[in-house]
């Protein structure tokens, strides 16, 4: 490997790394950052979930466009502002004064993170060429997955002892090297047939519809549907969501070719992608609120006890991947969500009175959790971990075979976007069902109080602790009504899971001709395969 390729592959992966850093990290931030920044226009756990969605949002509506500036004004330039703007935006994270404005600057974020994600897998792909760009995509593989390892143990470890504003300050340091590393060593490159024609109005569309629907749906709920602004937001959303496929079969370079959406197994495993990453984003927040907020967990806890699942993923990934190619897909694209939907299941069985994990990095003595981490959370994470793992591998080289070659890119990019878009909407819906299901649990337990009076909402939030001076009986209501909230919410993350694997068990299925290629195929790359002399030669 060149000092030019050592010094690219540095850039590609800590760009990488902030990104999937940022969309995991935090999450172990939320519970504190509701405590203590205050809030006057939306409400603790309205601003938490926009925090999460906000930068989901903006990065899946632009990672399309981004990938295609890249190419027409040069990788590394584009790869340079998207640092630059990371390092900016994340500064303003961590400053920010207000939970709205905390919000705001997470959807800056979330722009400037688009640019950086494709770009990343483009400038590896033209500085490396034939068997050096495989390993070079192994060593990336390898890297983004310990950081998808780390990520929550180390965003809980930050929040519990230096703080919740160095969750996203880390950020700068890491771009340091990055952009002396862009700046100094990589290689400018574009695509020289691209047409520099962007199709910036569908960008435009496609975050006015995912950002309507889900501020909409959340400010509504949270307003007992009495706020004009969330209506106008939800009716603004719902015509820029019909609208958008017209939009694209009538413009001449679509942000998204519907034609891609023709093949069959294509838009089956996009419309797959789309309901098991929406329930595990949303889920990923909304449980390590619940953990600390409600059980009362510390943050290093809570992120701790997500090991397993990336050790699982970390370790036989690549594996899986493997037998998915020996034995097709679909079984493990079935299989595996709905073991992701048992763990789900699982958790809906936690009990109020579940011991928390009170885990601190000072104190090796609270290394060790309690039984009942071992036996309401670690076993659902443990079934988890295995599903998601039977999921990622699969998934990918499903979606790359489904597309011409000469689409590779683009159906990559599109896939990306498909993930994270779906978030925030069903965000928006766990949100409805915690927030209803926690206030009218609360009016059972509670006589005589009035749900949508704004002292009590105030008083008491979904996930969320008490404020100060809140009755004893009134407390103890809302943390057993926030538990049923939870349970709620983990039914709906496990519907979501069951219908993706039907969606794949369906749509996946072969006809016997193509089975039968496959298996040839597999049969003469095994009879070109070398024996241990040769592969020892």
């Amino acid at each position: 490997m060149t000092r030019t390729q050592r010094w690219t592959m540095v850039a590609a992966i800590l760009g990488s790394s902030i990104v999937f850093l940022d969309g995991t990290i935090v999450a172990q931030a939320l519970q504190r950052i509701g405590r203590e920044l205050p809030a006057t226009i939306v409400g603790t756990l309205e601003g938490q979930t926009y925090v999460v969605s906000g930068y989901l949002a903006t990065l899946a509506a632009l990672l399309v466009l981004a990938g295609a500036l890249a190419d027409y004004y040069g990788r590394r330039r584009v790869f340079a502002i998207g640092l630059a703007g990371f390092s900016a935006t994340s500064a303003l994270c961590g400053a920010a004064p207000t939970l709205e404005l905390l919000a705001i600057a997470r959807v800056l974020q979330g722009a400037a993170g688009a640019l950086l994600v494709p770009g990343s897998i483009a400038v590896i792909t033209s500085v490396f060429e034939g068997p050096a760009r495989a390993r070079a995509f192994g060593i990336w593989a390898a890297a983004t997955s310990a950081v998808t390892l780390i990520a929550p143990f180390l965003g809980g470890t930050i929040v519990d002892t230096v703080g919740w504003r160095v969750a996203f300050l880390i950020n700068i340091p890491l771009i340091v090297p990055a952009m002396y590393a862009t700046l100094r060593h990589m290689p400018e490159t574009r695509d020289e047939t691209a047409t520099g024609r962007f199709d910036w109005l569908g960008a435009i569309v496609a975050i006015v519809a995912i950002g309507g629907i889900s501020f909409g749906t959340i400010r509504g709920s949270d307003r007992q549907w009495h706020d004009g602004l969330a209506f106008g937001a939800i009716a603004i959303g719902l015509v820029a969501l019909v609208a958008f496929p017209f939009l694209m079969a009538r413009r001449p370079n679509p942000l998204v070719p519907l034609s891609l959406f023709r093949i069959r197994r294509f838009a089956v495993i996009n419309l797959s992608t789309l309901l098991i990453y929406a329930a595990l984003y949303a889920n990923i927040g909304f449980q390590a609120i619940f953990l600390q907020g409600i059980l009362g967990y510390t943050a290093t806890a809570s992120g701790a006890i997500g090991l397993p699942t990336g050790i699982l993923l970390t370790l036989f990934s690549a594996r899986v991947g493997a037998m998915a190619g020996r034995l097709g897909a679909r079984r493990f694209l079935t299989i595996g969500p709905l073991l992701m939907a048992a763990g789900m299941l699982w958790l809906a069985r936690i009990p109020t009175t579940s011991a928390p994990w009170r885990a601190f990095v000072g104190d090796p003595s609270t290394f060790v959790p309690p039984v009942s981490t071992l036996v309401d959370i670690l076993p659902a994470m443990l079934v988890f971990g295995v599903g998601i793992t039977m999921v990622v591998a699969p998934l990918t080289s499903t979606l790359m075979s489904s597309a011409p070659t000469r689409n590779a890119g683009l159906a990559s990019a599109i896939n990306n976007a498909i993930s994270r878009v779906g978030q925030p909407i069903v965000a928006a819906v766990i949100f409805i069902v915690i927030s209803g299901g926690f206030y009218a649990a609360l009016a059972n337990r509670v006589p005589g109080i009035d749900p949508g009076s704004p002292e009590l909402r105030r008083a008491v939030q979904p996930l969320n602790p008490p404020a100060a001076g809140t009755p004893a009986n009134l407390a103890a209501a809302a943390h057993d009504a926030s538990t049923d909230a939870f349970h709620l919410a983990a039914l709906v993350a496990a519907g979501l899971l069951t219908v993706g694997a039907a969606v794949n068990f369906v749509g996946l299925r072969e006809d016997r001709a193509a089975a039968e290629e496959r298996r040839n195929a597999d049969d003469a790359a095994h009879e070109r395969a070398p024996g241990p002399e040769a592969a020892a030669r």
